[in-house]
């Protein structure tokens, strides 16, 4: 969860991706990524994956709908039921929330919030300043995710800037599926296979349920904490980044360890991870409202 200022400057300078904005991620997963484009705005993902049945084509995935944060990444997220007068949601990590990091088994609902974020076309360039009204959900127990409500609505910044928002899957991702992580804060794309899933993650005091674990190639970096990642088959995105092992230490802060149904705990260095984000749809109601108690949301509770 944690990146220095020191050590993501440095994962710059040796992937040649050039200078870093004021304030860098001190949160968020650890790796020396690698750039989509040396120019930081990385190139759109297209062509044809192959499929049991033939080939299928890729949805194109690049910066839109994505945001910057002060120390962190996110996107604009709406579910399959919202609609275009709702008001909008940024999606992003538990511990990127402003108030610091939720402890475990806190769950943060409906806080004031005013936080601003920086609304990237799909070249990757700011053409707007989004503003939080509230932190509708956040919490880093079983998942590492924060939700704000915005004070504009999906039509609204469509008809302003002719964004759309990313589309939340309702179902479960699937393994050795090709995914890009997306990263608003530094404005660059990796791309990967989900590699499985882990019963339970676990980094310091917290523990994750159901995580993502990626292949080796998507290394990235402080600063892409809260990025979406996306299933290049569908352009739905199917989880949050969060996190990865960074000296190989076990289950302590920067340095998650897997731990499987028997109690068998695995470590990982250099691999990262995400959180699924299929349950949440469950928990939002008309008007885009919080509803906890509404029949099939799993997410935890106050």
């Amino acid at each position: 969860m944690r990146k220095p200022l020191a050590a993501a400057l440095l994962a710059l300078v040796i992937t040649g991706a050039g200078a870093a904005p004021a304030v860098a991620e001190t949160r968020s997963a650890a790796g020396a990524g690698t750039a989509a484009t040396a120019s930081g705005t990385a190139a759109t993902a297209s062509g044809t994956a192959a499929t049991a049945s033939g080939t299928a084509t890729v949805q194109a995935v690049d910066f839109a709908g994505t945001v910057s944060l002060s120390n962190c990444s996110g996107s604009v997220v709406r579910f399959p039921r919202s609609a275009d007068g709702d008001p909008a949601l940024v999606l992003t990590n538990g511990h990127c929330l402003e108030t610091g990091f939720p402890e475990p088994g806190e769950v943060v609902v409906g806080q004031s919030s005013s936080r601003s974020f920086g609304l990237l076309d799909s070249a990757g360039t700011r053409v707007a300043t989004l503003r939080a009204s509230k932190v509708a959900y956040s919490t880093m127990t079983d998942t590492d995710v924060t939700i704000y409500q915005l004070t504009r609505t999906y039509a609204q910044i469509r008809s302003s800037y002719g964004i759309n928002a990313l589309t939340l899957a309702d179902t479960h991702p699937v393994a050795g599926a090709a995914i890009k992580v997306v990263s608003g804060y530094w404005k660059r794309i990796y791309s990967c296979a989900v590699d499985g899933f882990v019963y339970r993650l676990k980094e310091g005091d917290w523990t994750w349920k159901d995580s993502v674990r990626y292949t080796s190639a998507c290394n990235t970096i402080g600063g892409t904490s809260g990025s979406p990642v996306i299933d290049n088959a569908t352009g739905k995105v199917v989880a949050v980044n969060n996190t990865g092992n960074e000296d190989g230490g076990t289950c302590t802060v920067n340095n998650p360890c897997e731990v499987d149904a028997n109690g068998k705990v695995t470590v990982r260095q250099g691999i990262n991870y995400a959180e699924e984000t299929y349950l949440i749809p469950a928990c939002f109601g008309t008007g885009n409202q919080l509803d906890l108690s509404a029949s099939g949301c799993a997410l935890p509770k106050p």
